[in-house]
């Protein structure tokens, strides 16, 4: 297990700032995800780490020694790729053995360790198919079981699953968890699946134009999202205008009392400043007008659409102003799909509600 460290990476490619300045420390064992937009820069940032492209400026240290100068097959980094990158004229097992033969790894120790990866990557018994014979998915354990055995003290991923079908990502995306944990080696991990990324990793690096905006735990992330982007990059958030139409007044008042007790510098009064944000999980929805509640902001609207999708349904619900609120119902009753047209009520915790500042997007 080992400690990456990338401190100030520059990377230009022509008029396009790859990396600005970019700064990080991975710890020892962790699985570490970079997640963000397709052109923000995280698989730039893997394949300077691996030693494919070399940064303007910076430095990337591994266990506090600086491995710049070394090539990429001297940095004993292990890489999983987005095509599988496994040689088509080769048996499983010689995909496998292929890193350890580099190493001069022969004999009953190549035999142990490549018998170990089949197993570890559950392709015992395949280890004579050529990768024509695989599936998607077992050539993608081919390729993880070939990075793996090599035991290298750095193992990088780019979007390993985003090839495969849906049923089999989750299927996959579990294991590599779990053999990620059972090898204890630390892992960076890139992809732009933000349900996968909270899934799979001990913490996330929210990324944008070539820069770091957040990092935490998926917990974090998810529920202290730092700005305007992360909330709306991860998950599924609905932003409103503040004060909401249709609001009591004595919602005001209780938010001033929350106000005051969590210490947060902001007018819950002043109409041009804030927006809020929530999300639709967090939305209560009910048919009848329930009795006010003095934890929540109640409101009501008519249902503009049903969105269906098994085990829950989203309603979006216009308000008086006409913009649109969200809310999650799971385990829908089948008349709740008939509601189109309709008037809801809406009741919005006040734990839930996030304060955003309408000119930088920066949360309160």
């Amino acid at each position: 297990m080992s400690k990456v460290q990338l401190i100030n990476l520059k990377k230009k490619y022509s008029e396009v700032e790859a990396l600005k300045q970019f700064t990080l420390e991975i710890q020892s064992g962790e699985l570490f995800t970079l997640l963000g937009p397709s052109g923000c820069g995280k698989t730039t940032l893997l394949r300077t780490i691996a030693g494919f492209n070399r940064q303007d400026s910076g430095n990337i240290m591994i266990d506090g020694l600086e491995i710049d100068n070394l090539p990429a097959y001297r940095r004993d980094i292990g890489m999983v790729f987005q095509d599988y990158a496994i040689f088509p004229h080769m048996s499983v097992e010689d995909n496998i053995a292929f890193g350890l033969r580099n190493r001069e790894v022969s004999g009953q120790e190549l035999k142990t360790r490549v018998s170990e990866a089949l197993e570890t990557v559950q392709l015992s018994g395949l280890e004579k198919r050529m990768p024509n014979e695989l599936s998607g998915g077992q050539q993608q354990r081919v390729g993880l079981a070939r990075a793996l055995v090599i035991q290298p003290k750095i193992l990088l991923m780019d979007e390993p699953l985003s090839n495969l079908d849906a049923k089999l990502r989750i299927e996959l995306r579990e294991d590599i968890r779990q053999i990620q944990k059972n090898f204890g080696t630390t892992t960076i991990y890139v992809t732009h699946d933000q349900e996968e990324a909270l899934v799979i990793s001990d913490r996330i690096c929210i990324m944008r134009s070539g820069q770091m905006v957040q990092v935490g735990t998926p917990w974090e992330i998810y529920n202290k999202p730092v700005d305007h982007f992360v909330a709306s990059f991860v998950g599924n958030m609905i932003f409103l205008p503040w004060p909401l139409a249709g609001m009591k007044d004595q919602n005001l008042d209780k938010l001033r009392e929350i106000e005051s007790f969590s210490g947060l510098n902001i007018d819950v009064s002043d109409n041009d400043k804030y927006q809020i944000g929530i999300r639709p999980e967090e939305v209560v929805i009910s048919k009848q007008n329930s009795v006010l509640d003095s934890n929540v902001i109640s409101l009501s609207g008519i249902v503009e659409k049903i969105s269906f999708s098994g085990r829950e349904a989203q309603l979006h619900v216009k308000l008086i102003d006409g913009n649109i609120i969200m809310a999650n119902i799971s385990r829908p009753d089948e008349s709740f799909l008939e509601e189109v047209g309709k008037t809801v009520y809406l009741e919005l915790p006040y734990k839930a509600v996030m304060f955003f500042e309408k000119d930088n997007g920066l949360r309160c």
